[in-house]
């Protein structure tokens, strides 16, 4: 759509190749070219060899295959199978839904940015987008410290278990997970933090727009619920190496094999979540620290660092199927179910 020129005051229509002319209009555009920047929406402009954005392409869709996939058949699992249905599983699902957060908008809006070599869908998406990446990293870092929580709870002090982590008080403790998901992810809201990032072809929480700001939410999104997990951890590995070596045979009824099995599965999701989002969080906390360190940081460990966060969605799934024999038995049911279903259908 044009719009007519504004009426010429006298004096003022001079010839485009004035020299006050052309500097007029190079500040108009270095104006609007702030203005993209500021708002997030300025292009890549081929930061990358084709071969790397092939790769990043690649890796992006198998993460969200593999992502809708296995958090699908996670999700189904537990509501099919009746030895699954247990109280502490409702953050298994409750981090699943996690996962799916991304694998539906997030991550196709930054395919999309790689074929384009751009952000081509607009502020509004550029938000929406940037807003469900947090949901999903908090909710998934919350939930795996309510598994910690569980698994303490049911390991160290069993007589109680069964009181703090009925059926019902599990659900209350989700809707109290994702309560502080959405309180820890609304500040990003008011401070602008959300914008798109050529260099991971994602709107994701801009650490430039306040070092405290920067340093708080890697504080409370990462290192506090790391230190809470870790404990419960560390002092569930104590308790099982004295059971093991029978400084502790009051407790070895309780710890069962399959009990064992199902910590090992569980600590296994935090492993790996803590490998897969360290190296990011790491290099926003220093650079928070010490802003001026921001250039000397390679763009290729910056980007890797995200597609490495990215890809930690669809591992939880996998690790479950390897690790849990209910699980990895519910998967081969629901896939044959499902395959029995299509050769009919044909």
């Amino acid at each position: 759509m044009c719009f007519p020129p504004p009426p010429q005051k006298k004096g003022v229509g001079r010839d485009r190749d004035h020299p006050h002319h052309q500097r007029a209009v190079r500040m108009e555009e270095e104006g609007l070219l702030r203005k993209n920047r500021s708002s997030g929406l300025r292009g890549g402009g081929g930061l990358y060899p084709l071969w790397v954005m092939t790769l990043l392409a690649l890796l992006l869709i198998v993460t969200i295959a593999v992502d809708i996939l296995g958090n699908l058949l996670v999700i189904l699992s537990v509501y099919k199978n009746k030895k699954l249905r247990k109280a502490g599983n409702a953050f298994v699902v409750s981090l699943a839904v996690a996962d799916l957060l991304v694998a539906f908008y997030p991550y196709p809006l930054a395919l999309i940015a790689i074929f384009h070599n751009d952000w081509v869908m607009g502020y509004l998406h550029c938000q929406v987008s940037g807003f469900l990446m947090g949901l999903s990293v908090i909710g998934s870092i919350f939930n795996i410290t309510g598994i910690a929580l569980n698994r303490y709870c049911y390991i160290c002090h069993s007589l109680k278990y069964d009181s703090v982590f009925s059926l019902n008080n599990t659900f209350c403790y989700v809707g109290l997970v994702w309560a502080l998901t959405f309180l820890a992810i609304m500040p990003n809201l008011f401070v602008d933090s959300l914008k798109y990032d050529p260099r991971v072809f994602s709107c994701t929480f801009a650490q430039s727009v306040s070092s405290l700001y920067t340093i708080l939410v890697v504080v409370v999104h990462f290192f506090l619920p790391i230190a809470i997990v870790s404990y419960c951890y560390l002092r569930i590995w104590v308790l099982v190496l004295q059971v093991r070596r029978r400084v502790r045979p009051d407790v070895r009824p309780r710890i069962k094999p399959h009990d064992f099995r199902n910590f090992l599965t569980m600590f296994m999701v935090f492993v790996l979540f803590a490998i897969c989002w360290a190296p990011l969080n790491f290099i926003g906390f220093v650079v928070a620290l010490k802003p001026t360190l921001d250039s000397s940081i390679p763009e290729w460990l910056f980007t890797a660092s995200y597609f490495m966060a990215y890809f930690n969605s669809c591992l939880n799934a996998v690790i479950y199927g390897a690790l849990n024999h209910n699980f990895r038995k519910e998967y081969k049911r629901i896939i044959l179910a499902l395959c029995q279903l299509v050769c009919r259908a044909d």
